[in-house]
């Protein structure tokens, strides 16, 4: 089932709870804060965009948990041998006072503090990215200014989920691809410039999240054949029953996906007692092994409608760890590039070849 709301109309209703579950292609529902009903320490907003081409990205996030802000700038080059780096300053208890727009269709949002600033307007079509930080990595400095074009027409990927385990919590989220972009970052001596060919994502989020999730979230943009087209794919958290969020565009148009499966291949992780099991040990048998992913072997993407058939050969993976018992984040945003195709409403067959995007999986409990 994908339930498609054709309504606009306020996201909670007077208990807090979601009035409609399901997908749209803009963000049609009214989102308010001061709505919620649960926890004001469960809120969670974030804006979180990622700038790519063939040869680098920059990924920036202002979120507001709460109890915890975070601001992120990192960047990645994927020529040669691939590096990245992130540096995340994080605040205590912002509990709302940074002051995100309820629409990702107008208002601004920026933070900062002494060594660093990170700001997002929207001025019309344009979405301005600027950032710096004095110590970004090695001693060196980052800053950089970026230009994202909206284009009028363009077609959104928009879910409301609820929470079977908590009527109070939901997760509404956009994901806008495909904007072009044009922009230059200063890294040290390094100038990056982001010209024809790079695109910009937007992951804008509002939401009371319950205190543990695992999410699975892939996204990509570029051209094919000079026309825009991209993608978003996930799963993981919540109750999608009514709709999933993956979704495909092409010439800024979207075409709803049905249940798509992120394909992660394993590797033994620990081999525990002797016996009779665990190939690919040197020679070595084992009664039983426990298993965990290999981020960094071919990944592949299965569709239950046939739509999406991918095949994903990794470059690198963005992993992040933290873990001080009650608060827990384990991260792997994994950058590669796909082929394989993608299939539109009208039964149009796209083909893409090592094209560039991402695919992660993320534990949080927080």
């Amino acid at each position: 089932m994908q339930h498609e709301i054709k309504k606009a109309h306020p996201l909670l209703d007077e208990k807090g709870h979601l009035v409609e579950a399901g997908f749209t292609k803009g963000l049609l529902m009214d989102y308010d804060r001061k709505a919620i009903k649960a926890s004001g320490f469960r809120i969670k907003e974030w804006d979180y965009y990622l700038i790519a081409n063939n040869d680098f990205a920059v990924a920036l996030t202002i979120a507001d948990n709460s109890y915890m802000g975070l601001d992120s700038i990192s960047l990645l080059d994927f020529r040669g041998e691939p590096w990245e780096h992130t540096n995340s300053p994080m605040c205590v208890m912002p509990m709302g006072k940074i002051g995100f727009p309820s629409s990702s269709d107008e208002g601004d949002v920026k933070h900062s503090s002494k060594h660093h600033s990170i700001s997002f307007e929207k001025i019309g079509p344009a979405r301005i990215l600027k950032f710096s930080m004095d110590n970004f990595m090695d001693g060196k400095p980052i800053s950089g200014e970026i230009t994202l074009i909206q284009p009028p027409e363009i077609q959104s990927m928009v879910i409301c989920t609820p929470y079977k385990e908590d009527p109070k919590a939901f997760y509404y989220n956009q994901k806008i691809n495909c904007m072009p972009a044009h922009g230059i970052v200063n890294f040290g001596d390094e100038v990056y410039e982001f010209s024809d060919g790079s695109f910009g994502v937007l992951d804008w989020g509002r939401g009371v999240w319950t205190y543990k999730n695992t999410w699975y979230w892939g996204s990509a943009s570029g051209a094919v054949d000079g026309i825009p087209f991209g993608f978003n794919i996930g799963y993981g958290f919540g109750d999608t029953s009514a709709a999933s969020e993956n979704m495909l565009f092409y010439n800024h148009k979207a075409h709803k996906l049905s249940q798509v499966t992120f394909n992660i291949p394993m590797k033994p992780k620990k081999y525990v007692t002797r016996g009779s099991c665990c190939s690919g040990s040197s020679g070595r048998q084992f009664d039983t092994c426990e298993m965990t992913e290999d981020y960094l072997k071919p990944w592949t993407f299965t569709s239950d409608d046939g739509r999406f058939e991918m095949d994903f050969v990794p470059i690198m993976d963005r992993a992040s760890l933290t873990d001080v018992k009650l608060i827990c984040s384990d991260q792997h945003q994994v950058f590669g590039r796909y082929s394989g195709t993608a299939i539109l409403d009208d039964g149009t067959k796209i083909e893409i070849k090592d094209f560039l995007g991402f695919a992660e999986k993320v534990y949080n409990k927080w």
